[in-house]
Formats: structure tokens, sequence, C-alpha cells
């Protein structure tokens, strides 16, 4: 029999729509299965019908987080990286410790992860991982996939990986090495295999990833892995113009800019999303808005390593998919979605308003309608959807995935809010999570995750944190 549900009374539903669709007047839905049934006010309650009682409480759709790095939450607030930029973070953190990531480690990381996005609403997750190498013994695909399905979340492998290595890794021991352009094709080929899901509400998906095509892929290799990907029926993704630094190697490699040389090595594409994408010149966002490429757009990371701010409202407004993402905890110690939405509805304000002084004379106020908090919810729920290819999921309507986020407004940080839908984006503080579903099932309730012991995950996490520390 299928599962049902009925929340009632919600103080305000965002839907993840756009425009006057992003607001619902329902303050009731039905879930019947992995699906909204129904959507009203005064609905009444059927036999066997579980009853949510919302009563002051806000409804959002699942947060659709669209790049991470899993391996990362337990490499947050290294000293040595904590003022660096890319390059200099990259060789201090990720690279440095990349090789005491055995199964075990990788596992306990990827549950930090998993949960920590789950308390703050998330029910779809994709991430980039790029941890193999030759002879690694074991298989980490499957380590992620099983996390996910422990805890009930959508899951997407952004199957990374790397065909040549950067001057910043050059020398490096073996869990360095990249792999051959045979080995990254049957390593994406068999993930494919067993866990690309097609149709609508999938739950596990797979992209192919290599971790920064301008870098990690010999030029001849870049058309054969976009064939290949496509010839699997499965999305493209890598990082994309994250610092300045992507501008003067491919202008010095390729003498193209980035944009440019991904279009001419079939890098582009509805098919295919970018993280980061924070530096891209006037030609270089045409081709992404008139090629359908996504942005997955990583804000507080980009803040944190002084990389700038991606131009993510105007792809938006020249139709190009945007989503968010939080990236890796290692360069974002935040790493869930409630604080990443917070950050892009900050920054592209500020950002508008300092724009608009760029001149002596100035003109006067301006930058605070940058952004609207809808707009910010689209990208972080439809828009995340929409990139990662997941159908039937990120909106609030009927016939749509039951993945839905209930938010108490119990905290004094939220108390005289004059529009409640507003406040889990703009109080900057997470709500009490009175309730998450995915596929209709509750998998966070009342701030706690069934089955599971925060206090003992918080001890596994400090005791490998010594261990990261002894043997890096």
């Amino acid at each position: 029999m299928p599962n049902r549900l009925l929340i009632r009374n919600a103080a305000a539903v965002l839907t993840g729509l756009a425009g006057s669709a992003s607001r619902s007047a329902a303050t009731d839905l039905r879930v019947v299965g992995d699906v909204i049934a129904e959507m009203g006010s005064a609905l009444a309650p059927l036999a066997g019908e579980r009853v949510l009682n919302a009563t002051d409480c806000v409804v959002y759709p699942g947060w659709v987080n669209t790049h991470h790095h899993l391996f990362q939450s337990l490499l947050k607030g290294v000293p040595a990286g904590i003022d660096a930029t890319l390059t200099p973070w990259l060789k201090a953190v990720p690279y440095a410790y990349r090789g005491a990531f055995d199964e075990a480690t990788l596992r306990l990381a990827v549950r930090i992860g998993i949960v920590e996005l789950m308390r703050s609403g998330c029910t779809t997750v994709a991430d980039h991982h790029y941890l193999y190498h030759p002879g690694m013994g074991f298989d980490a695909s499957e380590v992620l996939f099983d996390e996910a399905r422990r805890f009930g979340v959508r899951f997407m492998l952004l199957r990374g990986g790397a065909t040549q290595m950067r001057d910043a890794e050059a020398n490096g021991p073996p869990h360095m090495r990249p792999e051959s352009l045979d080995e990254m094709l049957a390593g994406v080929e068999r993930s494919a295999r067993c866990f690309h899901q097609r149709g609508p509400r999938a739950m596990t998906r797979v992209a192919m990833a290599p971790t920064t095509i301008t870098y990690s892929l010999k030029t001849e290799h870049m058309k054969p892995i976009a064939r290949a990907a496509r010839a699997l029926g499965i999305p493209l993704h890598s990082h994309m113009s994250e610092t300045v630094s992507y501008i003067e190697h491919c202008r010095a490699a390729y003498g193209r800019l980035p944009l440019e040389y991904a279009a001419e090595n079939e890098w582009l594409g509805s098919d295919v999303w970018f993280a980061h994408l924070v530096h891209l010149s006037e030609s270089e966002k045409a081709l992404i808005a008139e090629s359908g490429t996504g942005i997955a757009h990583c804000p507080q990371s980009n803040g944190r390593l002084g990389s700038g701010v991606a131009p993510a409202p105007d792809l938006d407004r020249r139709g190009a998919p945007v989503s968010l993402g939080v990236d890796g905890a290692a360069s974002n110690e935040a790493a869930d979605m409630l604080s990443e939405v917070h950050h892009a509805w900050l920054t592209h304000r500020s950002h508008a308003g300092a724009a608009s002084r760029a001149r002596p004379e100035g003109e006067g106020e301006a930058g605070a309608d940058a952004v609207t908090v809808e707009q910010i919810v689209r990208w972080g729920t439809a828009g995340g959807a929409r990139v990662l290819g997941f159908d039937g999921v990120g909106t609030l309507a009927v016939g749509e995935a039951a993945d839905l986020a209930v938010y108490g407004l119990d905290d004094p940080r939220f108390f005289g809010l004059h529009d409640p839908a507003l406040g889990p984006v703009v109080s900057g503080a997470r709500p009490r999570l009175k309730w998450l579903l995915a596929g209709g099932e509750v998998i966070v309730e009342d701030d706690a995750i069934p089955g599971l012991d925060l206090a003992e995950l918080g001890a596994q996490a400090r005791g490998a944190v010594k261990r990261l520390l002894r043997s890096a």
C-alpha cells in the first residue's frame, strides 16, 4: 500500500517555480506514494493517512545541490589553506590529504556531508568525486551510492578523474597518478550501467565529470569523452573558469578563452553544466546561453577562496540554466544549502551595489533588487533538477516528486517576520526542520535522522581528523 501523508495548515508554501507561480495559495499538501497528489486548503484527512501539523511552518521544495565534494567533509578549516587562493589551497588541502582517504575514511566523510545537507533541507545531492587512480583497491562510486541509499536521498555521481596531471600535481605519489582514457571510460560506463536511472523521479543518476577539462584532460581526449557520455545517454560536468588563472592558462595553452575551448571540443550544450563560471567574457556568456549550458553556482566557496562573484543573475536573465552547489567543505566550511542560499541572496545584492559605484560620480543607490528570494529558491530547487536531469523533481506541484522540507520558525531568529515564507533564506540561521520528505518518505523528523546518533558521528569525525593529521 502506498505511503499516505497529509501536511496541513502551513503558513506559506514556496514552489520553486518562476514568477507568480513561485508561491502557492495552498496550505495543505497530500502525498500518495512518492508524489504530491493534491494541494489545497482545509483538505480532509483520509482513512489511513498520517497527518503532519505544519501550523506556523513554511514548506519549500527539497534543495537540489548540483556540485559537491563529499570527501572534503573531513577537511574543514585546515589552517594551511584557510587564507589561500585556489591553487595554493589545492596543494595545501585536497592534494595534501587525498592519499589518506581509504574506504572507511571516505565512507565517514560522505556520511557527514549527506547528514549536513539533509539537516538543511536538501533531498538531492550531486557529488563531484575525483579520487580515482590506478590500483585504488576499492570502488569509491559504490561507497557514495551506498551512503545515499542508506539515508534515502536522491543521488547523482559526477564521476571525476583525470587523464593528465596539473603542474601542481606533477611528481606526486601513486594516488595522484591519472587514469588512462580507457580506465576512465570503463569506470564511468560501469557506474552508468549500475546506477543511472532514466525517466521521471529517478533516485540515482551518473554524469561524466572529468575534474577540470582545461587541466585534467589531454586535448585529444576531450571529444572522445564527450561522445562517450552522449552515447551512454549521460550528461557532462566539470569545473570551469573559477579564477582568472583559467583564462591565463587557456590563452597560453590553447590560444582560446576557456568556454571557446570547450565549444571547439563538444563540451557545450543542454546536457552540460559547469561549476563556478566566475570569470566570463561577454562572448562566453552568449555561448553559454545560446547552447543551454548550465551553471552550478557556488558563491560561498568562490568568496572563501577569493575567486570572485559569478554572473549568475545575468546568465539567468539570458535564459541559461542556473543552479546552486555548496562545493566542498574544505573550501566552504558550512557546506549546507541554507547557508548557501543566504549567501547567494546577499552576495549579488552587494555586488550589484558595488558595481553601481564604479564611476566617480556614482549612480545613487542600487543593488537591493539584484536577486529575489523566490529567484534564489528557484535556482536551488527547480534549477538544480533541470541541470541534473532529474525529471519530475524540484518543484511543489501535483504529480511532482514529494521532495519537500517543512521548516518550523520557532527560534527567536525568525520572530517578527512579516512574511514567514522568506525566513529560511533571509534570516541567516537554520530553522528547525520538522520534516524532510524525499520520494514521499520522511527522512528527517523534528531535526533528527532516524537511526543516526549525531554525537557518535561527531566523535567519529574527531577521531578521523586526528588520523588524517598523522598521515598527511
